[in-house]
């Protein structure tokens, strides 16, 4: 399938959209921002998802999908205890978004959500793993074994900063515990959204990445390969305005 993968970030987060390369682009007033995106995936994030949303409502066309509804789905799904834990940054975890999307999904949920703000500088900086990375997530996670009755079976990484942080994250919790990527289960509700919407590609050939940032266009360059597993073309970022008409 050929399409162009858009990544749209902030200074904390990668937010992604596909879209197909044979599309053709349209203006601003008759289009999503910036030409070919079919999707957008607002992160936890309150102030940045606020934006998101803000730059959706104008262009009422535009597919969003939420990274805490399928997070919490699966959650809810895979728990066999119905205790549930949800590692998110400050911000996320004092707004309730998992929490209530977990409730609203079985009421009867045990949820337990744990700050982890240091994770996001820990994954910035490439120290995923070793003594620090180790310390750190221990000290996160002790309190979820502190009652040894009442242990989660079940941890959202409820933050798009936090899954290169997983073997670290394992290491502490151990084998038993399932852990749910709220990234990837928001790329497979994308997925299936697209196909679902008839907004999948039918090119065929490669495809090719553009990466859309909303600041610090040089941090990305240096944080993004982090996440992506591999180099990112300097000349693939652009910055851009997503409330710009």
């Amino acid at each position: 399938m050929n399409k162009n993968l858009f990544a749209l970030t902030t200074a904390s987060l990668l937010l992604v959209a596909l879209a197909g390369c044979e599309s053709a682009r349209t203006t601003p007033s008759d289009t999503a921002p910036r030409g070919e995106i079919r999707a957008l995936e607002p992160p936890p994030a309150a102030t940045t998802e606020n934006q998101i949303l803000a730059a959706a409502a104008a262009h009422p066309q535009l597919p969003v999908i939420g990274v805490i509804e399928p997070g919490a789905a699966a959650a809810v799904a895979a728990t066999r205890t119905g205790r549930i834990a949800v590692l998110a940054t400050e911000g996320t975890v004092r707004g309730g978004a998992y929490q209530r999307a977990i409730h609203a999904l079985r009421d009867s949920a045990e949820v337990t959500a744990v700050p982890a703000t240091l994770f996001v500088a820990l994954s910035e900086e490439g120290w995923t793993d070793g003594e620090v990375a180790l310390a750190i997530t221990r000290r996160y996670l002790a309190p979820l074994f502190a009652d040894a009755d009442a242990v989660p079976d079940v941890l959202v990484l409820g933050c798009t900063h936090f899954p290169p942080l997983v073997g670290t994250i394992r290491a502490v919790v151990g084998q038993t515990m399932q852990i749910v990527d709220s990234a990837a289960t928001t790329a497979a509700a994308l997925v299936q959204l697209l196909a679902a919407r008839g907004l999948n590609s039918t090119a065929g050939g490669g495809g090719g990445k553009r990466f859309l940032v909303t600041d610090g266009e040089e941090r990305f360059a240096r944080v993004g390969p982090v996440f992506l597993g591999a180099p990112i073309d300097a000349g693939a970022i652009e910055r851009v305005d997503l409330l710009a008409g």
